[in-house]
């Protein structure tokens, strides 16, 4: 099995494959605890009951995939990526004795005592908590104040796929995972790749392209960055390793940074930087790109010209 895609490979067979953000071939072995606490009745077969009772579901309508029923079972297949915010693991959501299955690409994050917060102050800009109270926890880093910030990555990346999943259901202009529910800070979304393998898509710093493919790659990486920027949001965080290419498709991952640019002073900075970034990969493979004409457009689509 090729181990070039976005969050590592897996298998069906229980093997689990842990990729770090920083080193491509960095591995472990062995399974984790589960983010939630099990319920002392288990099913007989998979690891928990479905954990969709409770939670935040995504937009309607859902695919016809999505397992509603209160008699799924979950079942975790190994780890997909590790990251310094979050962990993603593969699991299936089954009804035992059927072949009604979704694939589930798991994302855990971490308390506020294992996250890296270096990042966080101008992601945060310009978003607010009604009690000052927990504002003040946030801005001085307390344990509390770092749970708040877990909480709202979690929530920032659960709502903004849910937005563009909708924008990309209307528009077909911008392609993301369907957010299936968030319970706590464990994020469960569609899992783009092999659902038969479990072989997740590559990330487009992998894919190998043609010069025609490459200006179809980069006319849909403009019109999803329109998309973003009409909606008044920068992804934040854009670049050749946290976009996949499905099936010839697009898509956006890793949203939890996303900028809203009017309430961050520093939104056009975050527009021009996911433009930089991408559009620099584009053209180290021979095309012609105009990035400030890009910039600019998108910053007049923004509202911010």
């Amino acid at each position: 099995m090729r181990e070039h895609d976005s969050y590592g490979s897996t298998t069906m067979r229980g093997k689990r494959r842990k990729f770090d953000d920083d080193d491509p071939t960095f591995v472990k072995r062995g399974r984790i605890e589960p983010a939630l606490q099990e319920d002392p009745d288990l099913p007989e077969e998979g690891d928990r009951w479905s954990t969709w009772d409770g939670a935040l579901h995504g937009p309607e309508p859902r695919p016809d995939w999505v397992r509603t029923e209160y008699g799924a079972v979950d079942t975790e297949l190994g780890m997909l990526k590790t990251g310094k915010e979050a962990d993603v693991f593969l699991v299936r959501r089954a009804i035992p004795g059927t072949d009604k299955i979704s694939m589930l690409a798991v994302k855990r994050y971490r308390d506020g005592d294992h996250r890296m917060f270096h990042r966080d102050a101008g992601y945060l800009e310009g978003r607010r908590v009604r009690r000052s109270r927990e504002m003040r926890a946030m801005n001085n880093r307390t344990a509390f104040g770092k749970e708040m910030i877990s909480g709202q990555w979690s929530a920032a990346e659960f709502g903004a796929l849910g937005r563009l999943w909708q924008i990309g259901q209307e528009s077909g202009l911008v392609c993301v995972p369907y957010p299936v529910q968030l319970i706590g800070t464990e994020l469960m979304m569609e899992f783009i790749g092999d659902w038969e393998t479990g072989e997740a898509a590559p990330r487009l710093a992998q894919v190998r392209a043609d010069q025609d493919q490459l200006a179809d790659l980069w006319r849909q990486m403009t019109d999803a960055l329109s998309v973003l920027a009409r909606a008044q949001v920068a992804h934040g965080d854009l670049s050749p390793y946290n976009t996949m290419v499905h099936d010839g498709r697009l898509v956006m991952i890793d949203l939890p940074q996303i900028v809203d640019v009017i309430a961050n002073p520093r939104g056009g900075e975050f527009i021009a930087r996911d433009v930089r970034n991408v559009a620099s990969w584009f053209r180290s493979r021979g095309l012609e790109i105009d990035e400030d004409a890009l910039i600019e457009r998108l910053h007049f689509e923004a509202g911010l010209r």
